[in-house]
């Protein structure tokens, strides 16, 4: 949900930070952060690293974006460097590329998910780095609005195939290569 809508804005479909912040708290960290907590209850180690390292993502972003705004004083919004943000994408790039090989061993929804939040964190990075700007905004914007929609298509696929107890909406079997 909250790709969706921070991808609206990197768009130009919607504009400012300030409603995309309440999502990205709620809906992309401590929605996430439970969903790691209960991974972890299922011993299940990718999933747990993916929603936990997200889910602090979000609320580093929403920091970020607060600080931006001036919510904890010009002091903070006047001396933010922006290029901070950079290593931090940087980081999380190395972190995802790991869990992008992992994902393809889960299915092919996750692993296309992995592959475009692989795409957002070098547009992320790029743009935040000023390099090639027009272009690494757009990759960044697309690659969110993508991850947003195959998420939705996975959590639907997650939901109703447990439901029916059958394949209703398919995500494709592991690739199979690491195992």
């Amino acid at each position: 949900m909250v790709t969706l809508v921070a991808s609206s804005q990197k768009l130009g479909i919607t504009e400012g930070l300030s409603l995309i912040v309440p999502w990205a708290i709620f809906l992309g960290a401590f929605a996430q952060i439970y969903a790691s907590i209960i991974d972890a209850k299922h011993n299940n180690t990718f999933g747990m690293t993916a929603f936990g390292a997200f889910g602090f993502f979000w609320l580093g972003v929403a920091s970020s974006w607060l600080i931006k705004l001036g919510v904890f004083g010009s002091e903070l919004a006047t001396n933010a460097d922006s290029k901070q943000l950079g290593f931090a994408f940087i980081g999380y790039l190395i972190f995802t590329i790991f869990m992008t090989i992992g994902a393809m061993e889960t299915n092919k929804v996750l692993f296309i998910i992995f592959l475009l939040i692989d795409l957002l964190f070098i547009g992320l990075t790029l743009s935040t780095f000023e390099i090639m700007p027009e272009f690494s905004h757009k990759l960044a914007a697309y690659s969110e609005m993508m991850i947003a929609l195959f998420s939705f298509y996975g959590s639907g696929a997650s939901v109703l195939n447990n439901h029916f107890d059958k394949i209703f909406l398919p995500v494709g079997k592991p690739f199979g290569i690491f195992k």
